[in-house]
Parts: structure tokens; sequence; C-alpha cells
């Protein structure tokens, strides 16, 4: 950030007074910007002993699979987001479930918040951001080709917990990849 979004004036990077961590104040007229994670919101949808996945149609990640999430918007519950982006992405219509799924990735400020999820129609075809849509067996889910580690991890819980009969909420941290 190099400008204010209030007045329009330089900002220089410091800790404010009372604070603790270096922000963007502005020389102006003193605003503070806070610079927050990012919300990443989803759904693992279920249709009998198959599960919902998109073939994402836009960077990052393009050509892989993954369930449909994506950003909250501003005046969104986390379940309206949810579904919203389960809409937009694979044109399905779902009954949100129980939070399931909750990962933070410091390294690329997103949180990621993943709820289970009854498909009401199997009838689902790509959207705009979505190469195509499948329902998947466990047996059959593209393992070699999902997009993120949060999707790979999310499933491989997914399906422990279906076979154990019984679902838990999973949290964890995603640490960036080791440079080569």
């Amino acid at each position: 950030m190099k400008f204010c979004s209030q007045c329009g004036a330089p900002v220089t990077l410091r800790v404010p007074p009372g604070d603790t961590l270096e922000r963007h104040v502005c020389d102006a007229c003193h605003v503070i910007h806070y610079q927050n994670p990012r919300m990443v919101v989803g759904c693992v949808v279920e249709w009998d002993d198959r599960i919902l996945l998109c073939r994402r149609a836009i960077e990052p990640r393009h050509g892989l699979w993954t369930v449909p999430a994506g950003y909250l918007e501003i005046g969104e519950t986390l379940e309206q987001g949810a579904r919203r982006e389960t809409l937009e992405e694979a044109n399905a219509r779902v009954e949100i479930g129980p939070l399931y799924a909750v990962y933070n990735i410091p390294h690329i400020s997103q949180v990621y918040l993943l709820f289970r999820a009854r498909l009401l129609d199997p009838e689902v075809h790509p959207g705009a951001e979505t190469l195509e849509v499948e329902l998947y067996t466990e047996a059959d889910v593209p393992w070699d080709r999902l997009a993120f580690a949060t999707v790979r991890n999310t499933l491989q819980h997914y399906f422990s917990d279906r076979r154990k009969g019984e679902y838990q909420l999973h949290m964890g941290t995603i640490e960036p990849l080791p440079k080569r």
C-alpha cells in the first residue's frame, strides 16, 4: 500500500501508538489501514456415496480439481457465501450442513472454512470459473490432480470420517512448500 484510501496521501509502514504490529498509517489524516486475512468459504458437497468436485477454469491451479469454494463477500454469512460459491462454480443447489474443516494459511493470508453440504439435485454443470464438474466416489477422486492442500486434507478426513460413521470438525495450518 502506498496511498491512503481515505484521502490519497502517502502512507508509512510503522507501529501505531498502542499497537504491536506494523501498519500502513496515513501521513496526512493518520488513518490506520488494517490488512486482515481473506476468508475462503466452500462445501464438501455430498450426493449418495459421491462428492462434487470442480475442475478450475481460472488461476491459480487452472485445470486442477477442487471443492466449490471462494472468497466470502462483504455482508454475507459463512453459510451464504458457501452456498453462493457452490451455485456459481457448479450450478449446484445445496443444503448447508455443519462446519467441517478450518485451515489457516498464514503465508498467503487466508483462512479456509468448509462445510458439509447435501446436494439437492444431481443435475449440475460448470459455472464461469469451472471447466467441468463431476460427482466422484472415493476410489475415483483424482488425488494427484487436486488443486490445493486444503482440499486434499479435507477429503482425506471426510472419507476417513465417513468410514467411521462419525464426522468431526477438523482444523489445521497449511505451511508453505519448502523452497528448492
